[in-house]
């Protein structure tokens, strides 16, 4: 539920991790953030979204409203991606809106708001030059990137079954918790 003044957009794209995002949730709320959730079209397959309606105490945006519709969601302070795929990264840093998270994504961008992402294509879509130069140009704007966890040599790309793959939470609780 809502616990504090801060307002918190989680974004979420299609990967496995966004799966272990209530936890995430948790800890934001629990750091004095209200969280809303925000999910790509294909986030939505791995997301409980009931869930995280009920933890956030606000529903799951996935789609634009349409405009006689009021908005159910607070203002957002500060957004964190997780995980952002290899898409929402190329979108993102080309100025593509064609959804609710990118658009917001694009807002907050335009506005200088605090974003932070946490990349995690596989290891074939992070050698990309269209990649590799998105990551660049968000850095560039100021969006911050958490890749994967020290040690990690991969730096947040998985490997072919995911078997080694250690998706940077806590990376991304340290950083959230800089933006105070």
């Amino acid at each position: 539920m809502a616990t504090g003044d801060r307002v918190l957009y989680v974004v979420a794209c299609g990967g496995y991790p966004a799966a272990d995002l209530p936890d995430f949730v948790a800890y934001a709320q629990d750091a004095g953030w209200d969280v809303c959730a925000v999910a790509t079209p294909a986030a939505t397959g791995f997301l409980d979204v009931p869930r995280l309606a009920e933890l956030t105490g606000h529903p799951v945006r996935s789609r634009y409203k349409r405009p006689e519709e009021a908005d159910v969601l607070p203002p957002a302070d500060a957004f964190v991606v997780a995980p952002a795929t290899f898409n929402t990264i190329n979108k993102l840093a080309a100025g593509i809106s064609d959804t609710l998270a990118l658009g917001l994504l694009n807002e907050a961008l335009g506005a200088g708001l605090p974003i932070i992402m946490a990349p995690y294509p596989n290891s074939g879509l992070a050698g990309h030059p269209a990649y590799v130069a998105s990551v660049h140009a968000l850095r560039a704007w100021g969006v911050r990137l958490v890749f994967g966890q020290p040690g990690d040599p991969r730096g947040g790309a998985d490997q072919p079954g995911r078997e080694n793959t250690t998706f940077p939470w806590s990376d991304l609780r340290v950083a959230l918790a800089e933006l105070a």
